[in-house]
Formats: C-alpha cells, structure tokens, sequence
C-alpha cells in the first residue's frame, strides 16, 4: 500500500486539542482533535469571517489558534455556520452581539427552534443555549469579503440545510459535510437523502475546485479526484439502501449491508 504523499499545507500552531494549519494566503484550517468540526478563518481586505466554529468546548482552542495570527473574536465580522449539526455550531454563541450569525434559512429554523433531534444534541452533550442566526442566506448568495468573494450553494444530502461555499478565483471549496477528503461521506442524518447528496456531488463536480476545505478531515489539493470517489461510494450507498428494504422484505440477514454503509461513512484521515 503506498503512503500518502507530505502535506502541501504549513502547519502552523500545534496543542494537544487543535491545529492550525494553513490551506492558502489569509485562509486558515482550525482542525480539532476532538469530534468537532473543523473551523476555517477567513481574512478578507475588508471582511473577516469564519466558517463553522466547533463545539464550545474547544471555543478557548479556537480562540489561541485566532490568536497565533494576530486576530481576536471581536475582528470577525460574520460566522458563516454550514448547517445544524452541534459539532459545527456549538461555540457560535461566544459571538453574539460581536459577530453577524449566518446560516441557511432552514438551517436557521432549525437552530433558533432549537431542534434538538436536528442539531444532534445527545450526540454532543454541548450546553444548551440559544444560538440567533441573523442572516437567512440562500442559493445565490454572495458573500464578497474584499478581495474573496464566496459564492453560496444549496447541497442538502447529508442534512436538508447544507450549504457550501465556492470562491471560484482561487478554487476555494469549502464543502462542510457535503464532500470529504478521500472520498469519504459526512453520512445522511434525520432530514438528508442519499439522492439529494449524489445531486449536490454532481454539482460540486462541475466547479474548477482546487483546495477542498471540508468539514472533519485533511485539506486536500485533490478535490475533483475527492468527488469522484464519493460519487461512486453515494451511488453505492443508494443500490446497499434498496437491498437492505429487499433484505427486510424477505427477513433475512442484513448485517453485511449495514457493515457495507459504515465503511462508506469512516473518515480515511
């Protein structure tokens, strides 16, 4: 088996909870090593914004690896949340009343609801408070920081509320759990399908996407190889979907279905 070449990305700051690591000139990963999410900083000319922030629990890493570059939580202008799940919006509330607070409309709903089987709270054991979503955002939207100019796309699949930002001049994906390095699916939870997914695969497949910045996960110059791949496996996962209601139309064992559906959902890291 061969290994995985070295990392084109500059590790930049390293603890035993996070790292911050630098995926292209004024974009950082904050990449936890917990089971949150991983959170992004950009820094535009006239804007700064991050996109997801984690659990709460890791808010004090979050805010050290902030501060390894020189930028504290009062400089960010807006927090782009990617959708509901707790892992990826948990800290949001630290930026209340210092931060503009973005997600899709149904995401929004969600949250400010506080849709606890949607936001995935047991899963998660974060505190239970309220997070205000500000800005509704939408299909189309754009999202111009100076000098990055973030196009918002609806990609519902693994909930009904992903969204994925593209900046199309450098070919910055940032796809939350819609598309993983490797391949690898962010799974189908409550509200998603499999067939929403492979559509917003196919969609992500015709941008001219250089760096994937995904939700849990490496940063990957591979993209296109990415979605690929996780075509394949989504296609796969809709034929092991309609055997597995086969499997249990005739009673018989489906252990080996379901292990196939885990394997699709492990992260290769």
């Amino acid at each position: 088996m061969s290994e995985r070449r070295p990392s084109p990305f500059k590790t930049l700051f390293d603890t035993d909870v996070a790292t911050l690591i630098q995926a292209a000139e004024d974009v950082y990963q904050i990449r936890f090593k917990n089971r949150a999410a991983n959170a992004y900083l950009v820094r535009g000319s006239r804007r700064t914004i991050m996109i997801d922030v984690g659990l709460s629990s890791n808010y004090p890493h979050l805010t050290a690896c902030l501060d390894h570059v020189g930028v504290t939580p009062d400089m960010i202008d807006m927090v782009v949340l990617s959708h509901e799940h707790l892992d990826h919006i948990g800290a949001a509330y630290h930026f209340h009343g210092r931060s503009f607070i973005a997600a899709h409309r149904l995401a929004a709903n969600k949250i400010m609801l506080r849709d606890d089987f949607s936001m995935l709270r047991k899963m998660f054991n974060e505190p239970n408070v309220p997070v205000d979503i500000d800005i509704w955002l939408e299909e189309g939207n754009l999202i111009d920081l100076g000098n990055f100019r973030l196009n918002v796309m609806y990609t519902p699949g693994h909930t009904s509320a992903c969204i994925t930002l593209f900046e199309q001049d450098r070919g910055l994906l940032f796809a939350a759990d819609t598309l993983m390095p490797g391949g690898v699916m962010g799974g189908v939870f409550g509200s998603g399908s499999i067939a929403d997914y492979i559509q917003s695969l196919e969609r992500l497949k015709g941008l001219n996407a250089k760096i994937l910045l995904s939700g849990h996960g490496r940063l990957s110059d591979t993209p296109q190889d990415d979605v690929r791949i996780a075509l394949q496996r989504s296609h796969a996962l809709l034929d092991d979907t309609a055997q597995l209601f086969d499997a249990l139309d005739a009673r018989s064992n489906f252990e080996p279905i379901m292990q196939s559906v885990r394997d699709l959902n492990k992260l290769d890291d």
